[in-house]
């Protein structure tokens, strides 16, 4: 059955049971911002047993130790959290919960929201709260801290006073956090439509220092003289700018000039970073330390290294082939490489910056097209000459120098592709072995 069907189903049958059943959660707090639910979730005063048995004609699975759920056709069901008193259900649930937004239950047959904590009048003051002792939540699971900031960005909010003191006062909690927990909470907010408001947050109470150092770091550093913002608000700009379709992507995008800080000079009498696409040591260690695969951050550094690589209207055909060359090596798709161009452009507020138009685009993409068709010869692997020709031409032993040997013959074949076959690149080597 679908989720349509489904719901009503297991909630009927709680009913003519005579359980009470509600939805909770995520679910109601979205219906109140008129969004449609990606999942939902039932809160009953039937125990877990009972739960078993009533649904034991459906697919049921039994999850979680310290406080079990039941799966019923893909539907979160849980048990009452605490010995209940039928008075106080399901209050005395909801009052576990960690924030006022998600505290709430309804009923799907009179549509009454039960709203113990008011937090529906949170959400329409966009404010995220915690229930009841903002302390004993953030003790009860640390990572609560940080799903407060991912809240803050999700309805475009702020935190309570209070909210906002107890996480700098319990910050230091987070350090023993498993970090693919962090990780996980990192993902989520790459998918929201301002994943900024997650890192300012983040920022403000004091636990970017402790996720991404890196990134923290670069929080009021001046943006030199060919940008019109800090190096993190620009970072912040051109994450915003990446669609959420990518998010490894947009993380790139947030990350992308934190070596700024590493980089960052006095000449002449200016702020310069240059070379700073190189500085991705910092950020390979924060990616590291919260579990990123070795494929991600590979991916995430390449788009760092690559991002400076100039393309305009005149760069010339032999430049783009050495751009796509480049991009080959770091094995990233020449989209990706426009795509955080185009944000990259778009997150510089310094004046007479302006973003790319559709028709600066358009032109940028044409050289690469041109460039693109029976390019294969790009790829170091289509040289037309191996490593054992290599070491017969040149007497060099088998070792790291023929690589550099095949590099430079693949360089020059980037500026003239007319040289990739064997009798050139044999005089080439005969050359090199000359210099030599």
């Amino acid at each position: 059955m679908t989720t349509e069907k489904i719901l009503p189903f297991i909630l009927d049958r709680f009913k003519e049971n005579g359980f009470q059943a509600y939805i909770v959660g995520g679910a109601v707090r979205d219906m109140l911002l008129q969004k449609t639910p990606n999942d939902f979730d039932i809160l009953t005063n039937a125990s877990i047993k009972e739960i078993q048995t009533l649904f034991s004609d459906q697919k049921v699975k039994t999850v979680g130790k310290t406080f079990p759920v039941c799966l019923v056709d893909g539907i979160e069901i849980s048990s009452g959290r605490t010995a209940f008193d039928i008075s106080d259900f399901p209050e005395s649930d909801l009052a576990k919960r960690d924030f006022t937004i998600n505290a709430m239950a309804c009923d799907s047959i009179t549509k009454k929201v039960i709203d113990p904590f008011n937090g529906r009048k949170d959400l329409e003051n966009a404010i995220i709260r915690f229930t009841r002792d903002p302390e004993k939540r953030i003790h009860e699971d640390p990572v609560r801290m940080i799903r407060a900031c991912r809240f803050v960005a999700m309805i475009d909010g702020a935190l309570s006073l209070s909210s906002l003191a107890v996480i700098l006062e319990n910050k230091d909690l987070l350090d023993p956090v498993a970090r693919e927990r962090i990780h996980h909470e990192i993902m989520k907010a790459l998918g929201l439509k301002r994943p900024s408001l997650f890192f300012k947050a983040l920022k403000k109470t004091g636990l970017l220092v402790k996720i991404f150092p890196s990134l923290d770091r670069c929080h009021g550093l001046d943006g030199g003289p060919h940008h019109g913002e800090t190096v993190f608000e620009h970072n912040m700009l051109v994450g915003d700018a990446l669609s959420p379709r990518f998010p490894v992507l947009r993380l790139a995008g947030f990350l992308h000039d934190a070596g700024k800080f590493d980089a960052a000079k006095i000449k002449n009498g200016k702020l310069t970073f240059a070379g700073h696409e190189n500085h991705t040591r910092a950020v390979v260690h924060d990616l590291t330390t919260l579990r990123f695969s070795v494929k991600d951050i590979t991916y995430i550094t390449s788009l760092i290294k690559t991002h400076m690589r100039p393309l305009v209207k005149q760069t010339t055909p032999k430049a783009t082939r050495r751009l796509l060359a480049m991009l080959d090596k770091y094995g990233l798709d020449y989209r990706d490489f426009m795509r955080m161009r185009i944000a990259d452009k778009k997150g510089n507020l310094a004046e007479g910056k302006t973003p790319y138009t559709l028709s600066a685009i358009r032109v940028r993409l044409k050289k690469i097209f041109d460039e693109l068709s029976g390019q294969e010869s790009l790829q170091m692997n289509h040289l037309e000459i191996t490593g054992n020709d290599i070491i017969r031409l040149t007497g060099v032993a088998p070792g790291p120098e023929i690589g550099k040997i095949k590099l430079l013959l693949f360089e020059k074949i980037v500026d003239d592709p007319e040289l990739n076959n064997y009798n050139e690149l044999k005089q080439l080597c005969l050359s090199l072995k000359i210099k030599k």
